[in-house]
């Protein structure tokens, strides 16, 4: 049995946590919304600056949650790509001094192979081949999972990320900070059937269109011609149709390409992970299709959803246990495509 030590900070959740393989033994999250909310949007310097005041007692109440020493730690990780990088360096800086001090061995992860992982964190026996549904603020993206660190890209956005579109649209409705789930919410009082709006469709040289790829920018300027067009006849708002229309188009142009991908890879599983995974429309949709054609749809539970550090913590066990370590001059990246993974390591 392998128990690591994560650390995640790439982005507004300073989060730790201490996995046993895919058991959580304790898991500590503490959220910026309330900070960033004010700014309709994170702010990198503030998220770097709040990761740094809350990071050692993150570490000790996760420590001490699980009720272990650190004669039981194997190792300690950290999200190391892709993320702010003021955000990411305090995490890495903070793992890399743990694992120095206590003479571990130091794991830097890939943040999108935590989310795929987030799966097992619920369905500890699940094992690839399957297809990963990955839809959060930053990343959409079709993966193609064969093994630990063996990842083929089969379909991404184009433009906005799923979680990216939410927010956009919820700060043109007004509707504060974070978008996702105060627009699921509205949706559920709203006719989703009310506007008809773009899935955002990428067309192919030869004709045709993308089967897997897709694009939510053109959705989002859709949602903001309507808007326009209501105030500018002086008609009220009705935002709670255009939240049920806007999360209904998101979620049948990711069921579409998920379920097509899927069944053109023979692949009988789709995991979803990020945090666009929680969206009720999402889940709801998925299920329904999932279901007439045999599929299994796997959902990690909510509070693995978001960003956190058992994600983390479950890849790096699995990395860890097959001889995969990191180098102490392992830096950060703002980007790293998912398929360089094993470039993190040393094997």
């Amino acid at each position: 049995m392998t128990t690591v030590l994560a650390i995640e900070t790439s982005c507004d959740e300073t989060a730790v946590a201490i996995v046993k393989n895919r058991q959580v033994c304790s898991s500590v999250i503490t959220s910026q919304i309330p900070i960033h909310k004010q700014y309709g949007g994170v702010v990198p310097e503030v998220a770097s600056r709040q990761h740094l005041e809350i990071i050692n007692q993150a570490i000790a109440k996760a420590m001490d949650d699980s009720l272990m020493n650190w004669g039981q730690i194997d190792g300690v990780a950290a999200t190391c790509a892709p993320g702010l990088v003021g955000a990411l360096l305090v995490g890495l800086t903070a793992a890399k001094t743990l694992a120095v001090v206590h003479e571990k061995p130091f794991l830097g992860v890939h943040h999108l192979e935590g989310h795929i992982y987030a799966t097992y964190l619920a369905q500890p026996n699940v094992d690839p081949p399957f297809l990963s549904l990955l839809v959060s603020g930053g990343h959409t993206s079709l993966i193609y999972v064969k093994d630990c660190g063996n990842y083929e890209t089969l379909g991404e956005t184009r433009d906005d990320a799923a979680g990216e579109a939410f927010d956009k649209v919820a700060r043109l409705l007004k509707l504060g900070y974070p978008g996702g789930p105060v627009i699921d919410k509205l949706a559920q009082t709203g006719d989703p059937q009310a506007f008809v709006l773009p899935e955002g469709k990428i067309s192919l040289p030869g004709g045709g269109y993308h089967p897997y790829d897709g694009s939510f920018s053109g959705l989002k300027t859709a949602v903001l011609r309507l808007v326009q067009n209501l105030e500018k006849n002086h008609q009220e708002l009705p935002i709670a149709d255009i939240a049920a229309s806007f999360q209904e188009t998101i979620a049948k142009a990711l069921t579409k390409r998920a379920i097509a991908c899927a069944c053109d890879y023979e692949l009988k599983t789709i995991a979803v992970g990020g945090g666009v995974a929680a969206n009720s429309g999402l889940r709801k949709h998925l299920q329904a299709v999932a279901q007439k054609h045999n599929l299994q749809i796997l959902f990690p539970p909510l509070k693995f959803c978001t960003d956190n550090a058992a994600m983390i913590g479950c890849a790096a066990t699995d990395h860890l246990s097959r001889g995969h370590t990191s180098p102490l001059t392992l830096g950060v990246h703002s980007r790293l495509p998912l398929t360089k993974v094993m470039e993190l390591y040393q094997h």
